[in-house]
């Protein structure tokens, strides 16, 4: 089944979230240094990514162009105004819980190559490996961003199912168009250029900044569009 990594993932969010409410007697100095913790892996994991990169270059212009496209069309506005949608609809009079529970865990769980190359395992090879792999840490991590951030981490089940399945139902289909090294050349730059985000959302948590990580989404498609273009010009292939 193609999408049971996706499912497995998502449910370990859902129990994760619903373990976290359980957890509601935690001091308040303990949850934010939990928190901060949480930044510092993050961080540590972002770094660990962003060196995977054979080709920085690619990195800092998918970045540059993805900050300006992202900012253009206020990404990161519009994922807001869908967690407080969700504060409205949902919410338990804590102002705020559910929509930054909401943004903070969706940037952690949707961006990674933890969540790329699991959903391509998933779709080329049927392999699910990764995506367990993926589902247990998100389960622990979302236990822990609930007693701080609440409930709206729940919410992040959906995006992340549905960013992770397309991606897997798409990689059924996709060795049939993208050679081998063209798809090493994919998940080598992609995970760079999302390690770069995943160090913007760990410096987030951790308090220091306030980068708006969503706006800076869209390098991830002009990362995958600029590997396409060097590896036609390298290779000299004409397409006609």
């Amino acid at each position: 089944m193609v999408l049971l990594g996706t499912i497995v993932n998502g449910l370990c969010i859902i129990i994760g979230t619903l373990l976290g409410k359980l957890l509601t007697k935690i001091p308040e100095n303990t949850k934010e240094t939990v928190m901060k913790v949480i930044g510092l892996f993050v961080l540590v994991i972002g770094t660990q990514m962003a060196f995977k990169s054979t080709q920085m270059l690619i990195v800092i212009i998918s970045l540059v162009i993805g900050a300006v496209l992202g900012e253009w069309w206020d990404l990161d506005g519009k994922l807001n105004s869908l967690g407080n949608w969700l504060e409205k609809r949902f919410g338990n009079g804590q102002e705020g819980s559910i929509s930054k529970g909401f943004v903070s865990a969706t940037l952690i769980f949707v961006i990674g190559a933890m969540a790329v190359v699991g959903a391509l395992d998933s779709g080329l090879r049927g392999d699910h490996t990764v995506l367990y792999t993926k589902s247990i840490i998100d389960g622990f991590t979302s236990i822990v961003l609930t007693t701080t951030l609440g409930i709206g981490v729940l919410f992040s089940a959906i995006p992340v199912m549905l960013y992770q399945g397309v991606i897997a139902l798409s990689a059924t289909q996709i060795d049939k168009y993208v050679s081998s090294e063209l798809l090493d050349l994919y998940i080598f730059e992609l995970t760079a250029t999302g390690g770069v985000m995943i160090m913007a959302i760990g410096l987030n948590l951790i308090g220091l900044t306030s980068i708006r990580v969503a706006n800076l989404l869209p390098g991830l498609l002009v990362a995958a569009l600029i590997v396409t273009g060097y590896y036609f010009v390298s290779n000299n292939i004409i397409l006609i």
